[in-house]
């Protein structure tokens, strides 16, 4: 007899009930063992990035399914706002969604319509074959889905941040997520996230979701900024990522173990 199962719940439940901004990492090594090892750290998300990470459906697969069972959510980011793609990766169990590039509403009404079933979106329909399902061993999926399923976007240039508005009424956002990297990029003042100007819009954004009621949340790795966004309303924010604490923590060793010696013999007095 097969084993009774339900969907878990999904990002947008933690962000109903929680009472701090949610903290998070990005999850980039492509790693199912570096997946775990950060689903163990005590953080509130982690973020499972295809967009600028060596990962496909099979390595996603592999890190949701070592997230899995630890106090973390995992949160999957696809490399574009594509239909076909969004399926796949919702078939494999990914319920929380970060979708690149939405600079239109009408960029966000697709992302939301690749999440739903037949009439209201256009999600292809394969539950029996896929682990989102369980192979149909969770009871009434299709009916059930959208319920479990959140659908974050991501304001990242100029004509997205003139937007904002629009894009968060759009029906079925769950949540908006600022990245000031590529909005730095198309402000014309590439790799300056922290440029007076970024700032300013990234600031206009939360307010605007503050007002409207929509969760909202923002990259950033330099502490003061990150402290800076959740004194200015953020309600989940990415501090960090995988492979730049690796690259930070093993150019750490190579100073304190290598570059000591190359400098030579202390001088005498």
């Amino acid at each position: 007899m097969p084993v009774p199962l339900k969907s878990q719940p999904s990002f947008k439940d933690d962000l109903a009930t929680a009472q701090r901004p949610l903290t998070g990492m990005w999850v980039c090594s492509g790693s199912p063992l570096v997946a775990e090892i950060c689903a163990g750290s005590g953080l509130d998300w982690l973020l499972i990035d295809a967009e600028h990470s060596p990962n496909g459906l099979e390595s996603v697969l592999a890190q949701l399914q070592a997230i899995n069972g630890y106090p973390v959510t995992a949160v999957v980011r696809p490399p574009v706002n594509d239909t076909v793609i969004i399926k796949q990766y919702l078939d494999l169990g990914a319920q929380s969604l970060l979708i690149p590039m939405v600079h239109t509403p009408d960029d966000a009404a697709a992302a939301v319509a690749a999440t739903r079933y037949p009439p209201n979106g256009v999600r292809g329909v394969g539950s029996a074959l896929a682990r989102s399902a369980r192979w149909n061993r969770i009871p009434d999926y299709l009916s059930v889905a959208a319920q479990t399923i959140t659908v974050i976007v991501q304001i990242e240039s100029s004509q997205a941040v003139e937007n904002v508005e629009a894009i968060m009424a759009v029906d079925g956002i769950d949540a908006v997520f600022i990245g000031p990297s590529d909005l730095a990029a198309s402000m014309g003042v590439l790799g300056e996230q922290e440029n007076p100007r970024v700032v300013a819009a990234v600031e206009h954004c939360i307010k605007a979701a503050n007002a409207a009621g929509m969760p909202v949340g923002v990259n950033a790795f330099a502490e003061p900024m990150a402290l800076h966004y959740m004194s200015a309303g953020v309600d989940f924010i990415l501090t960090g990522a995988d492979v730049a604490l690796l690259a930070r923590g093993s150019e750490a060793l190579a100073a304190k173990y290598i570059n000591s010696f190359d400098a030579g013999p202390s001088a005498s007095y």
